[in-house]
């Protein structure tokens, strides 16, 4: 059987060891041809194909249900599940996601962008499971990077006080860090320790030998000798700390060997009760530069399969924003000692592993947990230590709790650098960064401000390191504006002043971080149709520049707000009630994203359908003042400078 003739994943039932293995090479084969073309995750996916397999063989998907956390290791899981011909068309506008997504298959049982979820996930279905009186299995393959989230902690912690739930629980090992050896003799023990002889000590039996007369409620100590010999000789240290949190261990496993898998999986669905299966795997398997470089290969964008080189570009880009944060934030940390960087997991994506090369003392990351992240910033605060925590945007909502009670209310000075905020493209809905404005609006003693450029994030960055108060930086994915940076010596803002960038009568346009250069090139457009455009680089979100923003609404009379975040209390709601408060009653246009998901494009595809390029946006303008602008659409006037 070739993979392209499968279209359901019972198919794979009854394959031999061989055939399973032939169709492992053509999953590698077309997961390379596809990320190599169009990027993608690629070294998760890589790592998981032999653990799919095997799975799968022992599962009826049609009833079964397995949760991946993340998404992003489940592409042999797609290629199996009828989407074999789509796969070209992974992470692109329509097609393909590169998660899961309930929508797209029915045997995405759960969707999954962010981590640590799949144990709770998949224990609810047993749940519901069993209440309903229904039979089928429930598995969660969760990776041993997502295992260091406190709701994966908490899900195991729960299920573990629930021994009549069946659920069985996949850890995905790739990172030698935790793993024991994986060989012969622990695969020899765990099939002694699991045997019927040995479970008949548990349970019913071994209550029923505590009461015989004779024994007056004991086990024999001969019983209980070799019942718990057998358990410490064949459960390491890492599966000794789930069998007391009430688990059933298995492993470590090889996790490239699909028969002994096979055998495996199909044990553990017999076991009673949680099982958690530990296999060791090989990020990257199968592709020598991905297994030679496991974090540079985690994700790619298009690339050379024969060298592992990803394609020049055309022209030289400027450096991104992530980059600039970076190397600023060395520069700052080389300054003062009391600076730290924290990540959750994301160093490289963030520009931190420029800090963890140059001064590692002071770069701290703390795996997948944001929540412990941002705690942790506010316990350093409270000590005399100047945190910046970068994270993505989209990631830092999961710590919302701890950005209120643990830094908000305690006004601690902690920054906050929300990468990919914004559209983000590819990746979907799960990753895109459009809330962060509305979410920090709410929270008290924050300042909240975004860049029109990475030369004005540096100066955004020290004045947030020399503030008293918590602070929260918004910069967008990809490269910055190529203006000049400064190497030293950044000057700070002065909190809560805006910029007035050109002025104008006939329209007020106040864009907010991203926005601000999209702004000027819809001011451009208006101005050819003869509308002067007065342009405010707001700066910040919370104070917002009031002495600015208010008198020039008042003598303009018509103002539009651009952001790229969600407008359900976003940036131009927050200037709609400031207006609204000091009774500056003008008509409003607020353009951003409106109250729907932005689903997997490239960012410039997101933003044509959003109507958030210049000329839609300067249409949009025309279209909503027309009839007040209609005396100037005659003869272009150039704006003055500020």
């Amino acid at each position: 059987m070739h993979l392209s003739e499968l279209s359901h994943p019972n198919q794979l039932h009854g394959l031999s060891t061989a055939e399973l293995e032939a169709i492992a090479r053509q999953i590698r084969e077309r997961h390379l041809e596809v990320v190599s073309t169009s990027g993608g995750h690629l070294g998760p996916g890589l790592g998981v194909v032999e653990l799919t397999l095997a799975l799968y063989q022992t599962l009826d998907l049609d009833h079964d249900k397995v949760v991946w956390d993340v998404g992003h290791q489940a592409y042999p899981h797609k290629l199996v599940t009828g989407r074999y011909k789509d796969f070209d068309s992974l992470r692109q506008k329509n097609g393909v996601a590169g998660y899961l997504k309930r929508s797209e298959s029915r045997f995405d049982h759960f969707g999954a962008g962010h981590a640590s979820t799949s144990i709770s996930a998949a224990l609810g279905m047993a749940l519901a499971r069993d209440r309903r009186g229904e039979d089928f299995k429930c598995v969660a393959v969760i990776g041993d990077g997502a295992l260091t989230g406190g709701m994966a902690l908490e899900a195991i912690n729960h299920a573990g006080h629930l021994p009549k739930t069946k659920l069985v629980v996949v850890l995905n090992d790739n990172d030698m860090s935790i793993s024991p050896p994986v060989g012969a003799l622990s695969t020899y023990l765990n099939r002694m320790r699991l045997s019927p002889p040995l479970q008949f000590l548990q349970g019913n039996a071994e209550e029923a030998i505590k009461h015989l007369p004779f024994l007056h409620g004991e086990l024999p100590n001969e019983l209980k000798t070799l019942k718990e010999s057998m358990k410490r000789l064949a459960v390491p240290k890492v599966g000794a700390v789930f069998e007391e949190l009430g688990f059933t261990y298995i492993g470590p496993i090889d996790g490239h060997d699909i028969a002994g898998m096979v055998r495996t999986f199909e044990q553990a669905h017999r076991t009673e009760g949680p099982v958690l299966v530990h296999v060791a795997t090989t990020k990257g398997k199968g592709y020598a530069y991905a297994e030679a470089d496991q974090v540079g290969y985690h994700a790619q964008s298009a690339f050379d399969l024969a060298t592992g080189k990803a394609y020049p570009s055309s022209k030289p880009k400027p450096p991104s924003y992530s980059k600039v944060f970076g190397q600023t934030l060395v520069k700052l940390c080389e300054q003062d000692p009391t600076v730290v960087g924290i990540t959750a997991a994301m160093a490289t994506g963030t520009g931190l592993d420029l800090l963890e090369k140059a001064l590692p003392d002071q770069y701290f990351d703390v795996g997948i947990a944001e929540q412990h992240a941002v705690t942790m910033a506010a316990g350093m605060a409270c000590e005399g230590l100047k945190p910046v925590v970068a994270v993505y945007s989209t990631f830092l909502q999961r710590a919302f709790d701890q950005l209120i009670h643990d830094v908000g209310i305690q006004n601690l000075p902690v920054t906050f650098v929300m990468d990919r905020a914004g559209i983000v493209g590819a990746d979907g809905p799960t990753h895109q960064g459009q809330y962060d404005i509305s979410y920090f609006r709410a929270i008290p003693n924050f300042t909240v401000m975004a860049p029109k450029d990475e030369a004005e994030l540096q100066r955004m960055l020290v004045t947030s390191i020399h503030h008293t108060g918590p602070c929260a930086i918004r910069i967008p994915r990809g490269e910055g504006e190529g203006v000049p940076l400064a190497e030293e010596g950044f000057e700070p803002l002065e909190i809560g002043r805006g910029e007035l960038i050109t002025d104008g009568d006939d329209l007020l346009i106040v864009a907010y971080g991203a926005m601000v250069a999209p702004a000027m090139a819809t001011a451009g457009l208006l101005q050819e149709k003869g509308v002067r455009a007065a342009v405010i680089n707001a700066r910040f979100l919370r104070p917002l520049d009031e002495a600015l923003i208010l008198p020039m609404a008042k003598r303009i009379g018509r103002v539009v707000t651009m952001e790229e975040g969600a407008l359900a209390g976003g940036f131009g709601a927050a200037v709609v009630e400031t207006l609204s408060d000091h009774n500056v009653l003008v008509p409003v246009l607020r353009i951003g994203i409106p109250d729907v998901l932005v689903d997997h494009a490239s960012p410039e595809q997101s933003k044509q359908s959003l109507g958030l390029t210049p000329p839609q946006m300067a249409e949009r303008i025309i279209a909503r003042f027309g009839s007040a602008l209609q005396s100037n659409l005659v003869a272009p006037a150039a704006p003055v400078a500020v």
